[in-house]
Formats: structure tokens, sequence, C-alpha cells
């Protein structure tokens, strides 16, 4: 795992800042002090790849802090986004032998990394672990039904609203209680406006035209090119049926 650049850390599980939102979540300390033992911390840049698509499944990996995207390549070459991973999301194919899909960082980031071999045996050993990645692979499910679900039967409007209420919900800190944030919501947006029309299906003018509609509608504000507000994330969520 050397040539991954990753760096060594003391028990990095007990500071964790995803600790009780991740797939470890679950272990105890001594389960925990396992763990921390075969894993470890890598630190990625702004467009750095984590996974490639096809290759061997070497590594999975725990995302701590920033957003990644899993991606694909179509027929002609092109690349089609399948989705955003956000801290506490697990990453990889655990108990396979070959990489589905692209990762790369789209945020400065930090994964909490292992070897798939020592993750698959502790896995085995540690049915509570074990027990959560069934959870996840459940979770993630339902998710890309509803993701379907946007693209097939939703319009415009209705897929940008829904995304942008998802990407604020996925961005609130754990530390953060729903009654501190109150409805209003302020986040800097992983995606460019390409890359938002790419994963919705549309095109850059039309994701630009309906940020502007659900701006002077009064749901959202944009103080910059990737800031946003949402005034009201209950408002933005009806809009998006």
């Amino acid at each position: 795992m050397d040539s991954l650049e990753i760096e060594p850390s003391l028990n990095f599980c007990q500071a964790c800042a995803v600790r009780n939102r991740a797939i470890c979540a679950d272990l105890d300390e001594d389960e925990l002090g396992l763990l921390n033992a075969i894993g470890r911390r890598k630190r990625l840049q702004a467009g750095e790849q984590l996974l490639w698509e096809g290759d061997d499944a070497i590594i999975v990996a725990n995302v701590v802090e920033g957003v990644l995207k899993l991606s694909t390549q179509t027929a002609d070459g092109r690349e089609q986004i399948l989705g955003m991973v956000y801290p506490s999301d697990f990453l990889g194919r655990p108990f396979g032998e070959t990489t589905p899909y692209g990762v790369e960082a789209i945020t400065d980031a930090q994964v909490c990394v292992f070897r798939r071999t020592d993750f698959d045996r502790f896995a085995r050993e540690h049915p509570r672990l074990e027990h959560k990645l069934l959870e996840r692979t459940l979770a993630e499910l339902d998710r890309t039904r509803r993701w379907m679900v946007l693209l097939g039967r939703m319009n415009a409007e209705q897929k940008l609203a829904t995304y942008l209420v998802e990407t604020a919900e996925r961005l609130i800190p754990a530390n953060c209680e729903e009654a501190e944030l109150g409805d209003e919501r302020s986040l800097t947006l992983p995606l460019s406006r390409q890359q938002m029309a790419d994963v919705l299906g549309l095109t850059i003018e039309t994701v630009s035209r309906h940020m502007t509609k659900l701006k002077n509608d009064g749901l959202i504000g944009l103080p910059g090119r990737r800031e946003l507000t949402i005034n009201s994330l209950k408002a933005l969520a009806e809009r998006g049926g």
C-alpha cells in the first residue's frame, strides 16, 4: 500500500469525525482497535483519482472528509457521473475482484483506506461490520431506485430541486442538530453547473435557467458561482415533488 501514499496514523478511529455514522459505528473498542491496525488515512487533492473502473479491486475506503464522484465511461468515451459520495460513505467492492466504477475527488478529501483482502477477512470475522455493510448496500440500492425515478419521471425543475435538497442534506455536518440549522442551508456545491447537467440528464442552459427561476421565486440565493443558500429546505423539497 506504500504506492498509494497513505499516511500512518495512531488510533485514528478514536478521533474520526464520522465514526458514529460510518460502517464501523457498531464496533466496540477492541474491534475498532483491530480495524485501526489494518487501515490507513489518505489525503486526496481535488481532481485526484482514488479508484479506476475495471481495475483489480485492491482497496476499499470510507470517506472521512470531502466529496468524491463515481463515474463510468460511455461507449463513445464520455464520462457519465453515476453518483456522489460524502463523509461516512463507503467506497469500493468488498468480496469482489473488480472495481465497478472510477472514483475521483471533487474537493480536497480524506479517506480511510483498507486493503480489500484484509477488510474482507475482518468483515467475515466480525458480523456487526458485515451486517452494517449489508445495511449500507440496501440503503444505496434504495437511493439508486429514487435516482431512477428522478431521472425518468421528473421534469427539469423537479430534478434540480431534488438534487439541491439531497446535496444539502448530505453535507449537513454530523454534529449539527436540525433545530440548530432550522430550515435554511448554506453550502458550497461540489459540482459545477455542467457536471450537475450531466448528472441530471439536462443541458447546462437548462440548469442555469432553472437555478435563476428558483432564485427569483425566493427559494434559493446564489451569492457565488458555487455558493448556494436554501431559504427553505421544506419549500424546495416540495418544489421537487
